[in-house]
């Protein structure tokens, strides 16, 4: 009777892991463009400097902040947020809505405050 609830058991996490990879997979579609300072996620292009609104649902990007192995370094500014790393947080007419999460991010990005930019 144990034997068949473990076996049971193994298949069910292998039908989860093959899930979870197809999950990954399905989500690599994201590239980020060093050159011209953007992230690309479904087809649509967006910048990774501006105005930027913070969200709980209905995002353009999911972020996560680290403090180590980032893709960008980014600078929050209140002012002149024309180049690549600095954003300045808004309410309205942002450029991009961003949800902050704890996993499945498209972007991970440490905040600083010098030397902005991406990073791979």
């Amino acid at each position: 009777m144990r034997a068949k609830f473990f076996k049971a058991m193994k298949r069910i996490f292998t039908l989860l892991f093959c899930f979870a990879i197809a999950i990954c997979a399905a989500a690599a579609d994201v590239k980020i463009d060093k050159e011209n300072c953007t992230i690309t996620k479904d087809g649509k292009t967006y910048k990774l400097y501006g105005k930027v609104k913070i969200v709980d649902s209905f995002e353009d990007i999911k972020v996560k902040i680290v403090d180590s192995f980032e893709d960008a370094d980014i600078k929050i500014v209140d002012a002149f947020e024309d180049s690549c790393g600095k954003v300045k947080i808004v309410e309205h007419f942002e450029d991009v809505k961003v949800k902050i999460v704890d996993s499945f991010e498209d972007i991970k990005v440490k905040i600083v405050n010098s030397f902005e930019g991406v990073k791979k």
